[in-house]
């Protein structure tokens, strides 16, 4: 009789605990068990492609699982954003998102909504803007540039990467602050526009200090200022706008990581955990330090509200503007 009640009491409690479904998320302690996917929301070869495989293969080492680039390129960065809106959200799909991904919101409609389809996780860093010129153009200062402007207005053309781009904003921005009318010019990408400036072709351009280093360097292009509230220190003898003469000028591109809404706090914690410690090794330090970034450790919550603060920002210029997208 006891031996026939110990098999009831084994069947009630397996019966009360379940079987576990299949396809059932890892417990907390477990994740991940599986490999993650990365969505990097561009072809391959941009900066937002190069940083997510550098911090992939290090989110690899430190969960022990393979993470998946996945490139997704297309209508500025949408096509890949809505991949990423529409998955499971259980903690293995990321989403490499960047400035542009609020300046989508500024002006666009979008099949998802930047700050309530996803879960923000992690910021990564970010580099500041600059304002670049051809070197037989004259211009030593940002202070001739805005001179000559102002004196011939709608003589001066500025590149950008096209219409609603991070440039063509950064453009826009500084014709308002120093109220000055440049005419922009949209290219097809940052590649076209900069062979244009470094052959005089155009005289202007409003670049990442990433994505114009090189140049500056070989004196191809001559930077006049960076976009930041402090000097860059991989440029440290180039001074910044609002030391130019024009406050109000913060300008930066920046990257981190969102999940799709929903995604368990316990991924999304250790999901942090793991990137923040990347983000302090000293080889990931040395890679950011040669795209001229620095690291930004910002809480979820605080990751959400700059996101908020940006979409805001943005917006305001392109109504000032008359940014529209096509």
């Amino acid at each position: 009789m006891r031996l026939r009640n110990w098999w009831y009491a084994v069947l009630v409690l397996g019966w009360i605990a379940g079987p576990v479904p299949a396809g059932q998320a890892a417990q907390p302690e477990d994740f991940p068990d599986k490999p993650i996917r990365m969505i990097v929301p561009f072809p391959p070869g941009g900066s937002n492609d190069m940083l997510a495989r550098f911090l992939g293969a290090k989110l690899a080492e430190h969960l022990g699982e393979q993470v998946v680039i996945d490139n997704r390129g297309g209508a500025n960065g949408i096509i890949g954003a809505e991949l990423a809106a529409s998955a499971p959200a259980d903690g293995y799909t990321l989403l490499m998102v960047s400035t542009s991904w609020a300046m989508n919101a500024a002006i666009r409609t979008l099949p998802y909504d930047v700050e309530r389809s996803f879960d923000p996780i992690a910021m990564i860093g970010s580099s500041p803007n600059s304002i670049v010129v051809y070197p037989g153009s004259g211009f030593t200062t940002l202070r001739q540039l805005v001179d000559r402007a102002r004196a011939r207005p709608g003589t001066i053309n500025y590149a950008s990467t096209g219409v609603g781009g991070f440039n063509h904003f950064g453009g826009e921005l500084f014709k308002r602050i120093a109220g000055v009318d440049l005419v922009h010019v949209p290219y097809k990408g940052g590649g076209p526009a900069m062979i244009d400036v470094m052959a005089g072709q155009i005289p202007v351009m409003f670049t990442s200090v990433t994505q114009v280093l090189p140049h500056v360097r070989t004196g191809k292009i001559r930077m006049l200022a960076v976009g930041a509230a402090k000097r860059s220190p991989v440029l440290p003898e180039i001074p910044t706008v609002i030391e130019s003469g024009f406050p109000g000028y913060e300008v930066a591109v920046w990257w981190g990581f969102v999940a799709p809404r929903g995604t368990p706090g316990a991924a999304q914690e250790k999901l942090l955990r793991e990137i923040n410690a990347i983000l302090q090794e000293p080889d990931t330090q040395r890679h950011l330090a040669n795209e001229a970034a620095v690291p930004q450790n910002l809480a979820p919550t605080e990751f959400r509200r700059m996101v908020h603060d940006e979409v805001q920002k943005w917006r305001g210029v392109a109504q000032t503007a008359g940014i529209q997208a096509r």
